[in-house]
């Protein structure tokens, strides 16, 4: 199964100078906890913004043209290669950047989004649109609150309509 996993605003804002303008630290562990054992997929512009690199416990595929072989990850230099690269293992997940999604929401099997129920200033990087025709919703949590960034946030994971 090929799984995306985001979180967005309420604009699809997944981003802002290739950073994250929100700090979740439930969503942050729940990343962790579901991506832990498996392979994570993810463009150049993503894997140079990890503070920690390569995400430990998972391997961890860079999709980039001319990026140059480096320790802790696997180069892919197309959306085909990472997923030749993924063909015979049973999960792995999209997550990130912008690019990428928008090349993969049309192989994924499933979304993990996080909603995060704010918009947010400068966003220049974006999610694309989730199409009701496309997907349906399997799961999803009751509205979250954070204390810390007092941000309401929901988990909703979708399905492929068949």
């Amino acid at each position: 199964m090929l799984s995306i996993i985001v979180a967005i605003d309420q604009n699809n804002g997944i981003g802002k100078d290739n950073t994250m303008p929100w700090h979740l630290s439930d969503d942050l562990r729940r990343f962790k906890a579901i991506t832990m054992g498996y392979t994570v997929i993810m463009g150049r512009n993503t894997w140079l913004s990890l503070p920690f690199k390569p995400l430990k416990g998972r391997r961890n595929i860079v999709i980039s043209t001319n990026m140059p072989e480096t320790d802790g990850c696997e180069i892919a230099r197309s959306i085909e290669e990472a997923h030749n690269m993924i063909a015979h293992e049973e999960q792995a997940f999209i997550m990130g950047g912008a690019r990428i999604y928008q090349q993969t929401i049309d192989i994924a099997d499933e979304l993990i989004v996080t909603h995060i129920h704010k918009s947010f200033d400068g966003i220049d990087t974006y999610f694309p649109a989730i199409d009701p025709t496309k997907w349906e919703i399997k799961e999803q949590s009751e509205i979250l609150f954070d204390e810390n960034s007092q941000l309401e946030y929901q988990y909703i994971t979708y399905s492929r309509i068949k």
